[in-house]
């Protein structure tokens, strides 16, 4: 007798493959997702940062990154550049505040929520200077001082 289809090993052993692939690729997606997230909240802080130099040309302070001349000494939603990343699409991971903003300097920071919660803040000042928190145990260590997964 000549039968035709698949037997029950051969269909338990197809099917433990694919759970075997799902199990490594799904993970790696995850990854690449945050990555792109990230990227994105990364260029949101140049935009900001951006807005944060006009701002310093036309009123010769960062301070007025809140619409006024106040100094900001803590978490501060910018009035001059949108609060929240990606700027586009109507899902958000980040939120975008302003640390501190005086005359002469600021520290800008993209603070990571619902999807992206626990990835790290990251972190702009108007020296140039990066940062992100990898490890998210709140502080941006020596070793933590760019944005890429290894200084």
């Amino acid at each position: 007798m000549n039968q035709k289809g698949f037997s029950l090993i051969e269909l338990v052993i197809a099917i433990a493959i694919i759970g075997i692939l799902a199990a490594v690729a799904v993970p790696a997606y995850q990854d690449n997702v945050k990555k792109g997230r990230r990227g994105d909240a990364q260029a949101a802080l140049m935009g900001l940062a951006q807005a944060m130099e006009r701002v310093f040309t036309e009123k010769g302070s960062y301070a007025w990154a809140n619409g006024d001349a106040t100094v900001i000494t803590s978490s501060t939603p910018p009035s001059i550049f949108a609060s929240e990343a990606p700027l586009d699409g109507s899902t958000k991971f980040y939120d975008l505040v302003v640390i501190s903003a005086n005359s002469s300097s600021y520290v800008v920071r993209a603070i990571p929520k619902n999807a992206q919660a626990g990835d790290g803040v990251i972190e702009l000042s108007s020296t140039g200077e990066r940062g992100w928190d990898r490890d998210n145990n709140g502080t941006i260590a020596a070793s933590e001082a760019c944005w890429a997964k290894v200084c």
